[in-house]
């Protein structure tokens, strides 16, 4: 009874995993759906395309919106499988509808006030955005392929190609889906995590081929290594960290009780974009370099390469601009996801206030100013995350982890974190029912 509140050891957490049916069947779920999403992207390949000389030039770096894409599919646009799109589509329609969320009222309505059926509402509304965006990516991947890579008639290639690529899109939505409800964490961050750590062992394979062939290389990749160790505990402190601003409840008697004044906090979370500010600054970024695409015009072509390209040697202007909108992006995600007027008028509805504040407009006031400090502060984090993991590359010029990125070590540390989380919290629940049967 004395420790029944205490955070579980990692002893009972592995005892618990072995021995609780439950959570052994949630984790046997969870790994069996992942397994089955790698072999579609790795071992059902897309007919009728050069798969080699398309991995070559993916791996060559010539075009970087690829190169994302293939990361955060795990190699899966490379080895061009059947899930080659994955849980892309799904989580750019999620950010899609969060985007909505704020501007259209009906949708804000849904999530606020019609409780859980309004939220699966907007999650069915998020399947069909998918729907929508798979068959535009699909298409759109399958004339880039068929510009380039294929061997088979144009018309037909497109649409049996961008059919395969949306089922297969579909697919790996609803496994995740599956995952979030019977397994263990949110199914899409999983994906997308195991996506990224399927990369590791090429890194690690190549990081040892470079350290075999020039043994002067040795003390570069180790500092190279802790350092990105360093950036981990970094992350890790910043994710967790939280301002917690003190509230009042006024004593108030429900019937013949009375009960007296209680203190609680509200938390405010230091990052509260999560990776999102990178990602729309990458979007952001890539623009000109899609555009480069599309138009022949060796002067634009020239200045892109060398000012606004995330490949190579990254210029000051690339670097400014990329700081600029990663402190943009992160005020803009932080206000659609905590409005500081909402945040007071339901502390004034529930009879609570911070202390030394009044309730109503001066409370208002408080939290903005209290949020927009821990946003700044929040921002020039994932601005020096961003930046310097390629920056130490450049110049101990260690090319073996280029991918993993900024972004990639937020998404991992955050999904290990929340799936750590769930775990330890079901490992608890456990410990209260033993106690009840007891």
């Amino acid at each position: 009874m004395i420790g029944r509140d205490r955070a579980p050891t990692a002893q009972e957490t592995f005892m618990q995993m072995a021995q609780a049916a439950g959570l052994r069947g949630r984790l046997l779920v969870t790994v069996g759906i992942l397994i089955l999403i790698r072999l579609g992207m790795r071992g059902i390949p897309i007919p009728n395309i050069d798969r080699a000389r398309f991995a070559a030039d993916v791996s060559s770096g010539n075009n970087p919106i690829v190169g994302i894409l293939d990361i955060f599919s795990g190699g899966g646009i490379r080895a061009v499988g059947l899930f080659a799109l994955g849980i892309l589509p799904f989580i750019n329609a999620s950010i899609i509808i969060q985007l909505l969320t704020a501007a259209i009222p009906s949708l804000e309505n849904l999530q606020k006030n019609e409780g859980e059926a309004g939220r699966r509402k907007i999650s069915q509304i998020t399947r069909y955005v998918a729907l929508g965006w798979a068959i535009i990516q699909s298409t759109s991947i399958s004339a880039f392929w068929l510009s380039r890579y294929a061997s088979s008639p144009g018309p037909i290639f497109i649409a049996q190609t961008a059919l395969a690529l949306t089922a297969g899109s579909m697919f790996v939505m609803w496994a995740s889906e599956v995952v979030t409800e019977k397994g263990i964490g949110n199914g899409a961050s999983l994906v997308i995590f195991a996506n990224i750590v399927s990369t590791l062992p090429n890194s690690l394979s190549q990081t040892l081929r470079l350290v075999d062939s020039n043994r002067d290389t040795v003390g570069r990749v180790v500092l190279f290594i802790l350092i990105l160790l360093l950036t981990v505990v970094g992350i890790v402190f910043v994710q967790e960290a939280i301002r917690r601003i003190p509230i009042i409840s006024a004593r108030r008697q429900v019937g013949k009780r009375v009960f007296s004044e209680q203190r609680s906090y509200l938390p405010l979370r230091l990052n509260q974009g999560g990776v999102m500010p990178i990602i729309f600054a990458a979007a952001i970024l890539s623009l000109p370099l899609l555009i480069e695409q599309f138009i022949n015009n060796p002067g634009y072509s020239t200045f892109v390469n060398t000012y606004l390209s995330p490949n190579g040697n990254q210029s000051w202007a690339y670097i400014l601009v990329y700081l600029v909108s990663i402190v943009f992006f992160s005020y803009f995600y932080s206000s659609l996801i905590m409005n500081p007027v909402d945040v007071a008028q339901n502390l004034k509805k529930m009879g609570s206030s911070i202390p030394g504040i009044r309730p109503g407009k001066a409370t208002s006031e408080y939290i903005e100013r209290v949020l927009n400090r821990l946003t700044l502060l929040g921002a020039i984090f994932l601005g020096l995350i961003a930046i310097v993991p390629t920056v130490v590359e450049q110049i101990l010029n260690v090319p073996t982890f280029r991918g993993l990125g900024a972004t990639s070590l937020l998404i991992l540390v955050g999904v290990a974190i929340d799936t750590a989380k769930q775990i330890q919290t079901y490992v608890i629940s456990q410990r209260y029912e033993g106690m009840v049967k007891q």
